[in-house]
């Protein structure tokens, strides 16, 4: 490949990966997930039930959860902010559940939309996660100051992995072009 060819490729390349940022002011999204686990209760309860909960922010608010097995039936769910594992915090959300959380049973799921932007709907500080400091607490009629919680933790957003292995390709094309101009 001659230098001009490359540095059109090159050109072409972060062109194509900065395309999608050229469209205007966009709110990137943010994912959480916490495991929800009855060990990771303080005190732990010896609990066979667990979860998971996903949180997806983007100007609003996802909020997916799956719990099974659980020995209580649930009473509450919400989010709890800001004390580091494993001490306990205040709760950051609507009491005593999120709305529409399935209570009543030993298992259920959840999928509800907030909108950020109405500050009753959903308290925005659980959902930053404050350095890993937010969890996520479900009650139930076995153990009443919870029987699994899961910390919040930032998940990688799958962009920024694809921006780095193209960046890593585009390096290697670099270097590969540069030892190809000094042989000759």
């Amino acid at each position: 490949m001659s230098y001009p060819t490359f540095k059109l490729a090159a050109i072409a390349a972060s062109l194509a990966l900065t395309g999608p940022s050229l469209d205007g002011p966009a709110t990137a999204a943010s994912f959480y997930k916490a495991t929800l686990l009855g060990a990771d209760e303080n005190p732990p309860v010896a609990s066979p039930g667990g979860g998971v909960a996903f949180l997806t922010i983007d100007g609003d608010l996802l909020a997916a959860s799956t719990i099974s097995n659980l020995i209580g039936d649930v009473a509450a769910a919400h989010g709890r902010c800001c004390a580091a594992a494993p001490a306990n915090a205040g709760v950051a959300t609507q009491t005593p559940s999120f709305p529409g959380f399935p209570t009543g049973g030993a298992s259920g799921s959840y999928n509800q939309g907030f909108d950020l932007n109405a500050p009753a709907a959903y308290n925005a500080a659980f959902v930053a996660a404050n350095g890993g400091q937010a969890y996520f607490n479900v009650h139930t009629t076995f153990a009443r100051g919870g029987e699994i919680r899961g910390q919040v933790a930032l998940i990688p957003e799958p962009a920024s992995w694809a921006l780095m292995i193209s960046g890593f390709g585009i390096a290697g094309a670099a270097i590969r072009w540069r030892r190809s101009v000094f042989k000759t």
